[in-house]
């Protein structure tokens, strides 16, 4: 299920803003440096402007015959050597500035995905069933773009208008109040105008947002899905599908931009109104001889210089506002917890023996009952297999001791030991698994079979290609184990993929070992191949095995037979099939093929 925008949203300013301190705050010198070298530039900038102003001055005082040619020419090439002084510093200052702020760009993107990817990674399995990845990427994408912009906006849009309006202020009141109180009225007021449009933008901004998570969500699971699609035909009725979705995000995106027009607009007139204010009080000033020309001239480069920030600054409060609401949406991740915790002074598991016992367990799932006071228990070193109907809850017993979800009541022990008591990262690292359905990274083969044990040597791994019957399929490619398997394994058959999956769980090497159908993707050739293999592995192992075909239950020790989360069953093979009930029932129904 796709999330859908909510009627109304607002931004948490605060608490995005303390999210993004606590990323930067590291880089507390990189920051003061910043700072130094936006104050250098933008002291040159006044600098620069005040000479300017002297040389208006003093050929006023020339032309008038008031100081000889040779005091101006002097004066020149003073106002000459500080204009080049000026010009060597502001490069060097923005050199450095540039120079900081890509460092901290880097250092404080690598943060932020390193936090978030490490903080999703660890969360729920209930999280990743119900969170598309797609709209994961999507967003997380989105806060390193946010970061960068936010790094950007205090630097190049924030700091040069703070520093150039402090001194702007200054320098003018020396030489004219009015103008210097002029000049922080519209500023204020243009600042303050500013952030009202950008702020009513809030609410369109996260709903255009959380339409493009839909839509990129909505191509990702297409693309997935892009066999299903053609195998049924269904091109046109996808069109129609992405139609609407891209619609929405057009009129999403339209809405939001349509602020625009009423942020110019009102920019503008603030301007305007600012700029004849300017006017009327300065020339005033001047016609009553206060001001000279110069000084004129210096209010107005000054008021210039200002507006041209201020259009900057504003131009970086858009980013800002798209930065918090990236933030916002990736940000709030933050707030979701694990809901499987360890407890304080939770232990690493290790598996000796590889007895389980599901105690006396209660199991809810969304308000649908599981299990109801569950109990089963496997000795060390025995073959279980557990069958039954769809929802039956084989594959739920699978993910509790996993404890990809965690009981309500009871308990469930490994070798006498509660799982709860363990660190869950550890009693995961020390089960092995041949699921039904096997995903693969996008690696070699090689990198994929050993990612279920580092420390393996490459013989081990040869040893693990060799027993699960892969070594026959890698003879048939140009780069044998070093084959790309592609994106979830797509450039592999079933099988092939079931093979590596199969070689994975050898290399692991775990006391105990659970298979999911694990030769359901197989050929009956194949299959027959790696029972033997696989005859070999199950030895001195506890092993449960969901819903196999006929050949592999038979041969169990026990076979668990479940209905609506109760043991209706128990026994070998050779009793269940003589007994009246719902084993013999899916014997006769799938003899020869699958269980459940």
């Amino acid at each position: 299920m796709f999330e859908r925008p909510k009627k109304k949203r607002d931004i948490n300013f605060k608490y995005n803003l303390k999210v993004y301190w606590d990323i930067i705050k590291d880089y507390k010198v990189l920051l003061i440096f910043t700072l130094i070298t936006a104050l250098l530039i933008e002291s040159s900038v006044i600098i620069e402007s005040f000479i300017f102003k002297e040389i208006i001055d003093r050929g006023t005082s020339y032309s008038n015959s008031l100081i000889s040619s040779e005091v101006f020419i002097s004066f020149l090439l003073i106002c000459l050597i500080i204009y080049i002084i000026l010009i060597i510093s502001q490069a060097i200052f923005r050199w450095l500035s540039i120079h900081y702020l890509n460092v901290l760009d880097v250092n404080s993107i690598l943060d932020l995905k390193q936090k978030f990817f490490n903080h999703l990674i660890t969360l729920s399995h209930r999280f990743h069933q119900t969170h598309s990845t797609g709209m994961l990427i999507s967003r997380l994408n989105r806060g390193v773009n946010a970061i960068e912009q936010m790094n950007d906006f205090i630097a190049f849009n924030t700091l040069p208008l703070f520093f150039q309006l402090i001194l702007a202020s200054i320098s003018l009141a020396y030489f004219d109040w009015a103008s210097s109180l002029i000049l922080v009225l519209t500023v204020i007021t243009f600042i303050t105008y500013s952030f009202f449009i950008q702020n009513s933008q809030q609410e369109p901004n996260l709903k255009l947002n959380a339409q493009e998570d839909i839509e990129k969500s909505t191509i990702n699971d297409i693309f997935s899905n892009i066999d299903t699609i053609k195998y049924f035909g269904k091109e046109s009725v996808i069109k129609s599908k992405f139609s609407k979705i891209s619609s929405n995000t057009k009129f999403a995106a339209l809405r939001l931009w349509n602020f625009f027009r009423w942020m110019n607009t009102g920019q503008g007139l603030i301007i305007s109104f600012g700029t004849i204010l300017l006017l009327f009080f300065s020339i005033r000033s001047f016609l009553a001889g206060n001001l000279s020309i110069g000084a004129l001239v210096f209010i107005y480069t000054i008021f210039g210089n200002i507006f041209s920030l201020l259009y900057n600054f504003v131009y970086g409060v858009k980013h800002f506002y798209h930065a918090m609401a990236d933030f916002e949406t990736l940000f709030k991740y933050n707030k979701i917890k694990n809901e499987i915790k360890n407890k304080p002074h939770s232990k690493e598991l290790i598996i000796r023996n590889g007895n389980i016992e599901f105690k006396n367990i209660y199991f809810n799932f969304k308000n649908r009952k599981i299990f109801s006071n569950f109990s089963l228990s496997i000795k060390k070193n025995e073959r279980v297999a557990i069958v039954g109907p769809s929802g039956s809850g084989k594959t739920t017993l699978i993910k509790l001791l996993y404890r990809f979800y965690d009981i309500q009541y009871g308990d469930i022990l490994i070798d006498g030991k509660s799982i709860y008591d363990c660190k869950q990262e550890s009693l995961r690292s020390e089960l092995s698994i041949v699921p039904q359905e096997c995903i693969l990274f996008n690696d070699t083969i090689y990198n994929n079979i050993a990612f279920s044990n580092s420390d393996a040597s490459k013989s081990d791994v040869f040893k693990a290609i060799k027993l699960s019957q892969l070594d026959k399929t890698l003879s048939r490619f140009p780069l044998r184990e070093n084959t790309l398997v592609g994106e979830r394994g797509a450039k592999l058959s079933g099988g092939e993929r079931q093979r590596i999956s199969i070689a994975r769980a050898i290399l692991a090497d775990r006391k105990i070992l659970i298979l999911d159908e694990a030769t359901s993707s197989l050929d009956s050739q194949t299959e027959f191949d790696i029972q033997v293999s696989l005859e070999k592995l199950l030895q001195n192992r506890t092993s449960i095995l969901i819903a196999h075909r006929l050949s592999t239950i038979m041969k169990a020790n026990l076979i668990i037979v479940l209905d609506k989360g109760k043991i209706v069953q128990m026994g070998k093979h050779e009793e269940l099939i003589k007994q009246s009930g719902l084993y013999k029932k899916l014997w006769n129904l799938q003899k020869g093929g699958y269980i459940g």
